[in-house]
């Protein structure tokens, strides 16, 4: 079997590198196409697979096509890629708002899995929910969810609408997780403490608190019960938070992504 990712971005970049560590792919299996000829020269040095800038030299090839580029660039590349694909090739998009029958129409392929990863697939943390074309068999899917694997959990939904309802969730959740830590750290430098020591105050306060969530069934609500005392310091933090109506802005923050990544499958250009 043998895979090309095109473009060499973050996440395209991070698949690469965590099939290459796997062992369901032989290095030289994977191919990686990027347009960027510093970026090609950057690959070529680590060595662990094979580099292209031309897509007739890797398209042909290639059993599964990772899809790795901005939206924006969607139409010219499936217009290029058309004549140079076969039937058989399984084409797997992780560009936001990309619809499956979008992808069919302009690819010509029926095989076509749609996938929403996270940021913390750099590090195998990832979760990436993904949905596919009925033309996918069930084998041909344990495949596509054994390299999805590859940068952490994967989570097959059924319906296309809650790929859009990720990207809200966890495709956007990590900057969320970030702009709450850097709210957090902010305080802690007005309350005197150095930038390192709020670094530190923050980071393992984060760490610790999922920590516990994961290895326990407590809801976050139990949690925050566990912590905070009537009169207490946190319950006073919970309380200001409530009446600044924080948790239905997060909500509407989340909302708001989803919105987004349902108005870039209906632009044209996907601008």
């Amino acid at each position: 079997m043998k895979v090309l990712v095109i473009g060499a971005g973050n996440m395209g970049l991070t698949y690469a590198e965590g099939m290459s560590k796997s062992k369901l792919l032989k290095k030289k299996n994977i191919m990686v196409l990027d347009s960027s000829e510093e970026k090609l020269k950057e690959l070529d040095e680590i060595a662990h697979f094979d580099t292209f800038k031309r897509l007739e030299e890797c398209v042909p090839q290639a059993d599964i096509i990772f899809i790795a580029v901005k939206p924006y660039h969607a139409n010219e590349l499936f217009e290029t890629i058309k004549p140079m694909v076969n039937p058989e090739q399984i084409l797997i998009s992780i560009m936001a708002g990309i619809t499956i029958d979008s992808m069919i129409e302009q690819t010509g392929l029926d095989k076509i899995v749609r996938a929403m990863p996270n940021l913390p697939a750099k590090i195998g943390k990832g979760l990436t929910s993904y949905t596919a074309s009925k033309a996918v068999s069930r084998i041909e899917l344990l495949t596509v969810e054994s390299l999805l694997d590859t940068t952490g959990k994967s989570i097959r939904v059924l319906d296309e609408n809650f790929i859009d309802a990720s990207t809200g969730i966890s495709g956007s959740g990590p900057a969320y997780v970030f702009y709450f830590m850097q709210s957090m750290m902010e305080a802690a430098l007005q309350m005197g403490f150095s930038k390192k020591v709020s670094t530190v105050l923050v980071s393992e306060t984060f760490t610790g608190a999922i920590e516990l969530f994961n290895q326990n069934n407590l809801s976050p609500n139990s949690w925050m019960d566990r912590v905070a005392s009537k009169g207490g310091t946190t319950q006073a933090a919970l309380d200001s938070m409530d009446d600044n109506n924080v948790s239905e802005l997060i909500k509407d923050a989340a909302f708001a992504a989803f919105d987004r990544a349902v108005e870039l499958g209906k632009e044209e250009n996907y601008a």
